[in-house]
């Protein structure tokens, strides 16, 4: 009876969002977020032309260039583990506005390197800002209702594309006339606009639920539905822990022992006041409180096996999609390099516009990439979404082991992009879903930091054996690193496309 009138007189932030549904307070979380996905975009995507021109301007070598990229990557995979467990620890707000101050001012220094190693040492810097990247993803996800959380989510996604179409055009109308260095410094302009907003964000309520602060977290879900035009469901706020620790059987059976007695305080339905539900914990701590979190509970039992499956599928991904977008630029001066044996100089690579072009035209592989995920996410789930997209991309880059073909490169690249930004779509959405909220942007960035390790591969790779015209040895290396990315979606253990998001991992 008295756990009725509990479910009766409480409410849980899912519950909340679902029936205040996606409205004018979520348009301005996703813009926000957006933007700051667009910086992120703009800040990788850049590096496919500045280092071909700065190799050209100060005279490096291929191991030279590969490493303008590659420390970006170092940066991404230390500030995206660090940056993670900010937002955990300290909230999600924070959490991106440390990482929007690091990448916006670090971006723009970056446009007056006098040198080489000074170059490297600040885009180390931008690196490490733009490893927060994944804090603004779990933001977003946390006020989308999960009834349509996959297709926002595809949604959300579209940014990154805007980005990198944005970066292409940037690149296209200012390399051949202002250089290198302006398209750093206008490339940092998104990080600068998300400092500006920063007053207007909220923190998420769901992770002021976790953390015990329903009053705070209560008011954010108040003006949502204010701003959406509906209402509160009735009764009080109360994390989905509490709600499963109330269906604990022991909970019950001691709760009905000691009814009797008088010695179990039960907080009255009538009063709202269910803050001393958190004494009713088996282990005798508040339990929002009874999760330490932290990188250690990526590795608990319950966890461990979807951590490292998660790892692998994440530096796949990086690895693939990544090394396809320099293999864009690499493989339109590479093959010519290989052929005529001769130097590219500078004034010819900045107004080389086939290289432009073909850049431009393989960013907007993405948008059919996004239209496909967003159809089949829901629909066939995440894990066959993902799995299919990865060997499908496997086939298209097939032809490029045995033909180097202007026009078999170009539909094989275009192809594979397809695939590959679908399934790292699809895996930013999985990922957020199968970890607690207790260490949910911990979880993110780690396994966003193991990928950045394929991304520092992935230069040496995609520059190094290309201009060593070793261009077989390379795609056979993407096509084994896919097709074992894809092999692994298959041994994740569990589906959760429509499933609502865990707060603790007793929860799971």
């Amino acid at each position: 009876m008295m756990m009725e009138e509990l479910d009766k007189s409480t409410y849980t932030v899912d519950e909340s969002l679902t029936k205040s549904g996606f409205g004018k307070f979520q348009i301005f979380v996703l813009f926000y977020a957006g933007m700051g996905w667009i910086g992120e975009a703009m800040e990788m995507m850049l590096l496919s032309f500045v280092g071909p021109a700065v190799q050209a301007q100060w005279d490096l070598s291929a191991r030279e260039e590969s490493l303008i990229t590659s420390v970006v990557f170092l940066g991404m995979l230390i500030g995206a583990y660090s940056w993670g467990i900010v937002s955990d620890t300290y909230g999600r707000r924070q959490g991106f506005l440390f990482t929007a101050i690091v990448t916006s001012f670090s971006g723009l220094l970056s446009a007056f390197a006098p040198n080489y190693y000074a170059l490297i040492s600040v885009r180390f810097v931008v690196g490490v800002g733009l490893g927060g990247g994944p804090v603004l993803w779990s933001w977003f996800l946390e006020f989308v209702p999960a009834p349509n959380r996959g297709t926002w989510m595809v949604v959300f996604s579209t940014f990154w594309t805007l980005g990198t179409i944005l970066e292409a055009s940037l690149a296209w109308l200012i390399m051949p006339r202002l250089g290198w260095r302006w398209l750093l410094a206008l490339s940092s302009l998104p990080s600068f606009i998300l400092l500006l907003f920063y007053n207007h964000t909220p923190e998420s309520p769901r992770y002021l639920c976790m953390k015990g602060r329903t009053e705070a977290a209560t008011q954010i879900l108040q003006k949502i539905a204010t701003q959406n035009n509906t209402t509160l469901p009735a009764g009080t706020l109360i994390s989905d822990s509490h709600i499963q620790l109330s269906e604990n059987p022991q909970i019950q059976s001691l709760e009905i022992q000691d009814s009797d007695s008088g010695d179990l305080e039960i907080p009255d339905s009538q009063s709202g006041d269910l803050e001393t539900l958190q004494l009713v914990n088996p282990e005798g701590k508040e339990s929002t409180k009874s999760e330490s979190g932290g990188v250690i509970t990526l590795l608990t039992p319950k966890l461990i096996r979807s951590t490292f499956l998660l790892w692998m599928v994440f530096l796949g991904n990086a690895f693939a999609y990544y090394g396809i977008v320099l293999l864009t630029s690499e493989l339109n001066n590479g093959n010519k390099n290989c052929e005529a044996k001769k130097e590219v100089n500078s004034e010819h690579l900045m107004n080389d516009d086939g290289l432009y072009k073909n850049v431009f035209i393989s960013s907007f592989a993405e948008i059919p990439g996004l239209i496909i995920s967003a159809l089949i996410v829901d629909k066939m789930g995440r894990k066959m979404s993902m799995s299919l997209m990865l060997f499908i991309s496997c086939i298209f880059l097939a032809p490029l082991i045995f033909s180097e073909s202007e026009i078999i490169t170009d539909i094989s690249l275009f192809g594979a992009r397809i695939c590959i930004s679908a399934s790292f779509t699809i895996v930013y959405i999985y990922a957020p879903e199968i970890y607690p909220t207790s260490v949910r942007a911990t979880g993110i960035g780690v396994a966003s930091s193991v990928g950045r390790i394929g991304g520092i591969i992935c230069p040496l790779v995609a520059v190094a054996l290309v201009h060593g015209c070793h261009q077989t040895i390379a795609i056979l290396l993407f096509e084994l690193v896919i097709f074992l990315s894809g092999l692994a979606v298959c041994f994740f253990p569990f589906e959760t496309s429509g499933c609502k998001l865990n707060d603790s991992v007793t929860d799971i």
